[in-house]
């Protein structure tokens, strides 16, 4: 019934015995489809191997956190995997400001990183007619969110971007979906202290927005605290069916057009 857009099966944190378990209990639960991403060059071979699977696609990308381990052409070294049908974005790329930057890196130096890998995934997406997912964090303030926008708003006209595991507010998503952009709204919907989030997906229009969990991170109530996995999308499914006064299939429609517009799912024949 529903998809999980955001989800790292290949995380150090789910043993590879424990991934065709993950996979049935999404199965069981309703999830249909699920998309893993990759977050470094190494990432890449175990989240295609994953993605044989039926209901699994997948993205290749360097997350910011990691550019500084990556080779200076990495963006241009995920090019070799495009053309897989497995493959159905571009990410997790985008901009970390709430990580200090590691040893040996100023703040600024390790940001400009981000900042011109984010620019060059974009690059490849806009060449092979694939779409971007962007991760965006601050200690405070809004920082990464504007500058990851301006480079967005340089490659609008031909990338559409999702925002993932949305947490802004209304004016902030708006300003994505002006773009074509899409939020994607994961567990935190569901916590407690989240009161502005909600109001935020209020206000998104049916087709501007998807659900994830990003697992295995924060896991939605009430697993709130534990090791996050696909299933659980359909908590947050839940709560965001009932704060929109929507039915679940209602809202399993119209997020699950919006990943379909958004990703693109090819046939696979592996």
């Amino acid at each position: 019934m529903f998809i999980d857009s955001h989800c790292h099966l290949a995380s150090h944190r789910f043993s590879k015995d424990e991934v065709p378990g993950l996979i049935a209990r999404a199965l069981a639960a309703g999830i249909d489809r699920m998309v893993t991403l990759a977050t470094c060059l190494d990432d890449v071979p175990a989240n295609l191997e994953i993605a044989t699977r039926p209901a699994v696609h997948a993205c290749i990308g360097i997350h910011p956190c990691d550019v500084h381990h990556a080779p200076d052409d990495a963006p241009e070294q995920l090019a070799a995997f495009v053309a897989d049908p497995r493959v159905c974005a571009i990410g997790e790329t985008g901009l970390d400001y709430y990580h200090p930057a590691p040893e040996g890196w100023a703040d600024e130096n390790f940001r400009e990183r981000q900042r011109d890998f984010l620019e060059r995934h974009f690059q490849l997406a806009a060449k092979v007619g694939l779409n971007v997912v962007i991760h965006t964090r601050d200690a405070a303030g809004r920082e990464s969110f504007e500058d990851a926008l301006e480079i967005y708003r340089r490659h609008h006209s031909s990338v559409r971007a999702v925002f993932h595991c949305f947490a802004g507010s209304w004016e902030e998503a708006s300003r994505v979906i002006d773009l074509g952009g899409l939020v994607s709204f994961g567990g935190v919907l569901t916590f407690k202290n989240a009161q502005a989030i909600r109001d935020t997906l209020l206000r998104c229009p049916a087709g501007t927005f998807m659900l994830e969990t990003d697992s295995p991170y924060l896991a939605p109530e009430p697993h709130r605290g534990q090791r996050n996995e696909p299933a659980f999308v359909r908590h947050v499914a839940e709560k965001a069916a009932t704060l929109r006064g929507e039915s679940p299939d209602e809202l399993a429609r119209h997020t699950n057009e919006a990943a379909e517009h958004f990703f693109r799912f090819r046939p696979k024949s592996i």
